[in-house]
């Protein structure tokens, strides 16, 4: 047994009100020092746990906890899966006597901070792998053996800091999906691997109040769009797609199967079908299907009937399973299984663990590593390309959360005025909504008070002279505010051409924040002001520290946020002044420029020296 920090909980539960009750709050609990545990180390003994928890909730307690999706032989043999690594259990459950309300704020204010950082994530399935084994599945459905196949890789990574940062980035993946069924759950003191599970799925496995089951499988994915005009027409396509549709309604038809195994004959409906429920990182497609159980039916019999979830096997579930195991390199452990809360009196919440991560917590001196499972449901009109880019869509919650952060501003403080506030304030306001460090109007109200306080305070202390203030709100809304003298900058600057195009644009490059990553790779060399960016469509972008000007046939243009930048202050009062335009500029532009203009906020306009560009 491991010592626990008694300021730390040994589970956090974050779920949305029961299916039908849509005005109660979420339901938010802290548990502490657990009466006891309930551990299956076979998936023969899956079955009884399952029962054996679910009567203790039923006599008062509280259960949370979760099953493997390898235990599924032990609830239907028919079911075919790869077995574990050894001395990883198939089901792990924690009872307790007691609940806290939580209100999904702070653990504990008497742990100091402490820095954390978990990637880069490595996955077992490169690019040309997935579209391989994708063509393998389309052959199978084109000899009848299958209609779909979910097919899912691991992704590992290090874990680098102390036991107690598990907390705040449980806390981070929340923030990277805000409407999931999240759950932490640190099982160190009943099994060693995987010792900790972290769980924000947004897809709900079931939900049973003993008599009403509510299922919701969710299938069909699209990435949200880098702004409003974009992410509608991101949405639309995917509620359109006859490819998502046909995926999602398979598996709607499997549960609706798999549901009548334990309900009450003819009270199988359908009330909701290709909805859209939108994530920081991805919209998605759910379907909710629901039952009036049977009298008398067991927690484990309604497992038999639905574990493991249609949504995460494809159909039909057995044969696809057997392919499932043949194609996929490693065991899915927690995830795909089924992770949740057993409620005092018997109401059960399980979701579908899609967007979960399993520690394995291990003594000093092994390192600590972390894995989560990606996937994508193939059918026939799948493409291998198609899926490797949707991995890397969902993937996105990882990498949002990988390593603290804080929204970042810089502003002009010119004889005590703030130059461009109200257009400074949208954004951040923008960056802290985008990224749920504001999840509603009253802390957003409370952030802009802050804010404001900080700029007052640093006007009325730097009256005379040019500064640039350095803005930072950290997750909790705390506010810090550095000011520095603001030397002239000699014009016309040099700049250098990056020597290969930016990543993928993604919420650190909209944003403005202290994660900057993408631009590390791309410091200006010795005796330039900046470097000059591009993508891999050879657009211009930005620069490191600015936006773009490119004087063209007499007129300024800027590139459009589309291409992949950040949406600066000073380029957005440019445009609203008339003084440039957007047009997507190319490399090949630049031959035929007129000028060239480096923009930002803090320095204003600044004009380079184009002739020192050397173009490739």
């Amino acid at each position: 047994m491991l010592d626990q920090d008694p300021h730390l909980p040994t589970a956090l539960v974050d779920f949305p009100a029961p299916p039908g009750h849509p005005s109660e709050a979420r339901r938010r609990w802290r548990f502490d020092r657990p009466a006891r545990w309930l551990v299956a180390h076979d998936p023969s003994q899956v079955a009884g746990l399952l029962d054996a928890a679910h009567q203790l909730a039923q006599q008062g307690q509280w259960c949370v906890g979760w099953v493997a999706y390898e235990a599924a032989p032990g609830l239907n043999p028919h079911l075919p899966v790869k077995a574990l690594p050894p001395g990883q259990p198939y089901a792990v459950w924690a009872v307790f006597d007691h609940a806290e309300p939580w209100d999904g704020q702070a653990i504990s204010h008497d742990l100091p901070a402490a820095p954390w950082q978990v990637g880069p994530w490595q996955g077992d399935l490169d690019q040309v792998t997935i579209e391989h084994k994708v063509e393998q599945i389309r052959e199978l459905i084109r000899a009848g053996e299958v209609y779909q196949i979910n097919l899912t890789g691991q992704q590992r990574s290090p874990f680098e800091g102390p036991p107690a940062a598990l907390w705040p980035w449980f806390m981070a993946l929340r923030r990277s999906q805000p409407q999931s069924y999240a759950l932490m759950l640190d099982a160190r003191a009943a099994s060693r691997a995987p010792g900790t599970v972290l769980s924000v799925s947004p897809e709900l496995f079931f939900d049973w109040d003993g008599q009403h089951i509510t299922t919701s499988p969710m299938k069909g994915t699209a990435p949200r769009g880098h702004d409003a005009t974009s992410d509608q027409t991101a949405a639309e396509h995917l509620h359109s797609s006859a490819k998502e549709r046909a995926e999602n309604l398979m598996i709607v038809d499997l549960l609706r199967n798999d549901l009548s195994r334990v309900a009450v004959t003819g009270s199988v409906k359908v009330p909701a079908l290709f909805e859209l429920m939108a994530l920081p990182t991805v919209w998605q497609m759910t379907s909710t299907i629901t039952a009036d159980s049977r009298p008398g039916v067991q927690l484990s019999e309604l497992f038999a009937a639905l574990f493991p979830c249609g949504s995460v096997t494809g159909a039909p579930k057995r044969q696809a399973m057997h392919h499932i195991a043949r194609l996929e390199r490693s065991a899915r452990g927690v995830y795909c299984g089924a992770v949740g809360l057993m409620q005092p009196g018997g109401h059960v919440t399980f979701n579908v663990p899609i967007r979960t991560i399993t520690v394995d917590t291990l003594p000093p001196p092994a390192p600590w590593r972390a894995h989560c499972g990606i996937g994508s449901g193939i059918t026939l009109d799948a493409t291998g390309p198609g899926e490797a880019r949707e991995w890397e869509a969902k993937k996105a919650f990882l990498v949002r959360a990988s390593q603290p952060f804080q929204l970042l501003e810089s502003l002009r403080l010119e004889d005590g005025v703030i130059l461009r506030q109200p257009r400074h304030l949208a954004r951040v306001l923008n960056a802290a909504r985008h990224f749920h460090f504001a999840s509603d109007e009253a802390q957003c109200q409370d952030l802009v008070q802050r804010i404001h306080a900080a700029l007052q305070d640093a006007a009325r202390a730097h009256a005379t002279g040019v500064y640039k203030v350095r803005l930072l709100v950290d997750d909790q809304r705390n506010v810090q505010l550095e000011a520095a003298p603001l030397p002239t900058t000699q014009q016309p600057v040099r700049v250098a051409l990056a020597p290969q195009a930016m990543p993928p644009a993604d919420a650190f490059i909209w944003h403005k924040t202290t994660r900057r990553e993408a631009y590390a790779a791309f410091k200006p060399p010795l005796g330039c002001f900046d470097t000059l960016l591009y993508n891999a469509q050879r657009e211009l972008t930005e620069f490191t520290i600015g936006n773009i000007a490119l004087k063209l046939d007499g007129i300024w243009y800027t590139p459009p946020v589309s291409c992949g930048l950040l949406p600066g202050v000073m380029r957005a009062t440019l445009l609203d002044e008339g003084v440039l335009q957007e047009r997507v500029l190319y490399l090949s532009d630049l031959s035929r420029a007129e000028g060239l203009a480096l923009l930002n906020s803090v320095r204003g306009w600044l004009d380079v020296d184009l002739a020192s560009l050397t173009l490739r």
